[in-house]
């Protein structure tokens, strides 16, 4: 098993920027993929961003350019720096660690985002 804790989260206001972490614990496999999901009230949770164990990187096209996806393989942290915050990006955003050993979520941090 793995757990997962994120930190980071708050309120600012448009145009500012937020640093996201999870830290992982456990029994974490050395090769994996971490993300970032968000999921706003009312909506489906989504893609942010992903990174392999390799740093090869995805991001939702909403994100691109302005959220920068990181890891510290070493510290098994996983980072998120977000920029240009927008008030649509406001959602609770949830780290996920996916290796053969199986898919754990962290319990969430919320962003809050005003104009």
């Amino acid at each position: 098993q793995a757990q997962l804790e994120e930190s980071g989260g708050g309120l600012v206001q448009a145009g500012e920027s937020l640093r996201l972490s999870c830290t992982a614990s456990g029994d974490i496999f050395s090769i994996n993929t971490m993300g970032w999901y968000r999921q706003a009230p009312g909506k489906q949770r989504e893609l942010v961003a992903t990174i392999t164990s390799f740093a090869l990187t995805n991001y939702a096209s909403s994100v691109k350019g302005r959220f920068t996806i990181s890891r510290d393989n070493a510290k098994n942290t996983l980072y998120l720096q977000m920029n240009n915050l927008k008030p649509e990006d406001t959602a609770a955003y949830y780290c996920r660690l996916l290796s053969p050993r199986g898919n754990y979520w962290g319990q969430g941090t919320q962003v809050t985002v005003s104009s």
